[in-house]
């Protein structure tokens, strides 16, 4: 995915790396060996795309003032902190090795310490809503809690070759688009706009995460190895069929049979690259797209309700930029 919208507003103003700078401070402690663990991903670095939201959500009435600035940068990296130790227990539940080009926490300090790692970013997360008030404090808990239950849907359907396409949005709408929710919904928060505001940055933020993970689960099908940075392919591997492999199966025919053929288990090398030839060459990954941009569409008919502005307009461009990412 190339660079967002987001990042070229607010890289104008420099918050890029007030985020950076405040994401490593967040994790600080007097502890040296809990700073390197509990700052490893971070410094791995990050698209930082939920901050950004934020901060760009923030300003959708109107550049905002240094206070409002630091403020909507703090709720943002509440969302990131989250994601980054959601991220830890992801790579201990996964066993993987590697993550943004380096090795993982668990790889380089065992599971326990990238366990208890990612329970303190999220206890980091938690105080830095609560400083921001009540309101962005149980938002950011129940996401949380979302998060863990579209992290369980998918986990009960793995190498589950019937799942229902309705379970798979669910899982993508718990563990990735809430957080996009309440990033840009954080932003209307601090910047004390009205519900009607407030609600549509939500929604924005919703829709545009179901586009993000449908690319995502796109671009693991359709990128080589050498593009991902890892085999592509992975989620077959694992056992997690998303959209693009589900709408293939979907479509029946011979190209559906030879490729239940092939899942519902662990697939070696060569099994893996026929199942991803199937799903390239056979109409899924076309019909993924074509979704995909369906969500953009509903995240910039969220923007209608917004006040016309250089956020709004970063909004706006924010989901075709995603889609434009996929090749087919």
């Amino acid at each position: 995915m190339g660079p967002s919208p987001f990042f070229a507003l607010a890289g104008a103003t420099a918050d890029v790396q007030r985020i950076e700078t405040a994401l490593v401070d967040s994790v600080r402690t007097s502890d040296p060996y809990l700073n390197e663990i509990a700052s490893h991903l971070i410094i791995a670095g990050g698209k930082r795309l939920r901050p950004l939201l934020t901060v760009v959500a923030a300003q959708v009435c109107g550049p905002s003032d240094p206070e409002l600035r630091e403020r909507s940068i703090q709720g943002g990296i509440s969302c990131e902190l989250v994601q980054t130790g959601s991220l830890y227990h992801d790579d201990v539940m996964d066993e993987a090795a590697t993550r943004r080009g380096v090795e993982t926490v668990n790889a380089k300090w065992g599971n326990l310490q990238a366990i208890l790692a990612g329970d303190f970013l999220l206890s980091r997360a938690s105080e830095i809503a609560a400083s921001l008030g009540t309101e962005v404090a149980g938002l950011l808990a129940r996401t949380i809690g979302r998060l863990c239950e579209g992290q369980i849907e998918e986990l009960r359907h793995t190498y589950n070759t019937a799942r229902p396409e309705s379970s798979y949005m669910a899982s993508i709408s718990g563990k990735t688009a809430s957080l996009y929710a309440t990033a840009a919904r954080i932003g209307g928060i601090v910047a004390g706009f009205d519900a009607s505001l407030t609600d549509a940055l939500t929604d924005y933020g919703e829709a545009y995460g179901i586009v993000f993970q449908i690319v995502d689960d796109l671009l693991d099908i359709t990128s080589t190895d050498d593009q991902l940075g890892k085999p592509a392919g992975h989620d077959m591997v694992e056992g997690v069929y998303t959209l693009p492999v589900m709408r293939t199966l979907q479509a029946g025919g011979v190209p559906a049979m030879e490729l239940l053929g092939l899942l519902g288990k662990t697939l070696d090398t060569a099994e893996r690259e026929k199942a991803l030839g199937i799903v390239r060459d056979n109409g899924g990954v076309a019909s993924a797209f074509a979704t995909a941009e369906e969500w953009s569409m509903r995240a910039i008919k969220a923007c209608d309700v917004l006040p016309e502005s250089a956020a709004t307009d970063a909004l706006r461009a924010a989901p075709a930029a995603l889609v434009a990412s996929v090749l087919l």
